[in-house]
């Protein structure tokens, strides 16, 4: 029975030590603009040689998430975050589930796809809320990822069917 007991033991102590060395959880937190066309693009310009833009920044949105990884190639993880669309007067939430690929292009670099599909809420919209589902593409250095971003919530406001965005923007990833 003592040799059972200090195999059981001995198991225990050699998995502890051997988890603190390869930690598989991340954290990552994204920081996005969102783009729009221009709707004053074609009305004649107040000054002269004033130069129109063709896109405009319309949202901004940030995102925190904590999940599991594999050698930082395979994610998996729960993110939320608060996504404020100005002109469209909104304020949402996002809940989803994030499953990444990033698979090695360089010494230190990697290729990133990240799809998120989860539940988003309207803030001070009374119970409004549908589907939240998102795809990323990014180039990833040491910790930092440069992306695009293509979000879309699945509920009606005013006139649109749904409210999608197109974004740019960082995120940081703590492996």
């Amino acid at each position: 029975m003592k040799y059972h007991l200090f195999i059981i033991w001995f198991l225990l102590i050699n998995s502890a030590l051997y988890s603190q060395e390869r930690k598989f959880t991340y954290i990552q937190f994204d920081v996005a603009i969102s783009i729009t066309g221009n709707p004053d693009r074609d009305e004649p310009e107040a000054y002269a040689g004033e130069k129109k833009s063709f896109f405009i920044p319309n949202a901004i949105g940030s995102k925190l998430g904590y999940g599991v990884h594999y050698n930082q190639w395979l994610t998996l993880g729960i993110h939320s975050g608060l996504d404020w669309k100005w002109d469209d007067k909104l304020v949402a939430v996002p809940v989803y589930l994030n499953f990444g690929l990033s698979p090695k292009i360089s010494e230190s670099g990697r290729i990133t796809l990240q799809l998120g599909y989860g539940k988003g809420f309207a803030l001070g919209r009374g119970n409004l809320n549908g589907e939240y589902k998102k795809i990323r593409l990014g180039l990833t250095g040491s910790d930092q990822t440069i992306f695009i971003e293509v979000s879309d919530y699945d509920f009606q406001l005013h006139d649109q069917k749904s409210i999608g965005s197109l974004s740019f923007g960082v995120s940081l990833i703590s492996f």
